[in-house]
């Protein structure tokens, strides 16, 4: 499971704002929040205008305190949480122009994390009762990868690998450079004993290679749900099976009852559609 890290939330978030504010982390650089006299306090709302699973806390709190560290935030939320349409998440008190001037930065966060987290639950509920988990891929969001992976998480999904250095994924390509799945295989065994080794492959011809050569987890490209259940009555629990293509709503439940172990989607993290937000101020 990946766990936010606070130093590498301050830095995405830290990026954020320079981008927002002409190249340095100066408040002064909203010449838009500079028409408001420096001594107005204010209170404002975020408030979510769809259903939602909320994800991007720490994002949050992130951008207002880098702002302006005397803002008082109070949640009524939490990461993970599913929350109704018009559900007020959080309440902010202090500085008019500051909370202005971290709004959009803290709403991009906001929006796009509890995108990722919605589409998992949604992925999630759809395989309820099953043994068979949801996952990610690394067809994340650029600079996100740590963010959205958490997301998945919160929304009730797992993780894949995080990204090229920690397990295997043996790809078309890396076959054919290597030869074959077998030497494929064998030279990541002997390169990095440990390591998980997955393959990716197109055919049930492929998939007997990859069992014989000894992959941990086989992922099965663009079966047919017909295809898929002839790999499970092949493998017999030799290693697991991961299914990846063509994810869609309709096909979740049916591919929930084929007893693979794992389908992934690229959709959890780089379609999604963000989150329906809205900041109101009210002065004191």
């Amino acid at each position: 499971m990946i766990s936010p890290d606070i130093n590498a939330i301050r830095e995405q978030v830290s990026l954020a704002l320079i981008e927002d504010l002409g190249g340095e982390l100066n408040a002064h650089n909203d010449i838009t929040a500079n028409l408001i006299d420096e001594s107005e306090n204010a209170t404002a709302t975020i408030i979510t205008r769809e259903q939602c699973v909320i994800c991007g806390v720490a994002w949050v709190e992130q951008a207002f305190a880098l702002i302006d560290e005397r803002l008082e935030l109070v949640w009524q939320v939490k990461d993970g949480d599913t929350v109704a349409a018009d559900t007020t998440l959080l309440t902010l008190t202090g500085s008019a122009r500051a909370i202005l001037t971290a709004e959009r930065v803290a709403l991009n966060f906001l929006q796009t994390l509890s995108a990722t987290a919605t589409v998992t639950a949604s992925y999630a509920k759809l395989l309820a009762g099953s043994n068979t988990k949801i996952l990610d891929t690394r067809k994340t969001l650029p600079g996100l990868r740590m963010a959205q992976k958490y997301a998945v998480h919160c929304g009730g999904g797992q993780n894949h690998r995080i990204g090229l250095f920690d397990a295997f994924l043996i790809k078309e390509n890396h076959i054919f450079s290597c030869g074959s799945i077998e030497k494929a295989i064998s030279r990541a065994k002997e390169m990095k004993p440990g390591k998980p080794v997955e393959v990716e492959v197109e055919s049930l011809e492929e998939l007997q290679q990859a069992l014989l050569a000894g992959a941990d987890i086989v992922m099965l490209d663009n079966f047919t749900n017909e295809q898929i259940q002839k790999a499970v009555a092949l493998t017999q629990g030799q290693c697991k099976l991961e299914v990846s293509g063509n994810i869609t709503d309709e096909r979740l439940s049916s591919l929930a009852t084929l007893g693979v172990d794992y389908i992934s989607s690229g959709a959890l993290t780089k379609n999604v559609k963000a989150i329906d937000l809205s900041l109101r101020v009210n002065l004191a």
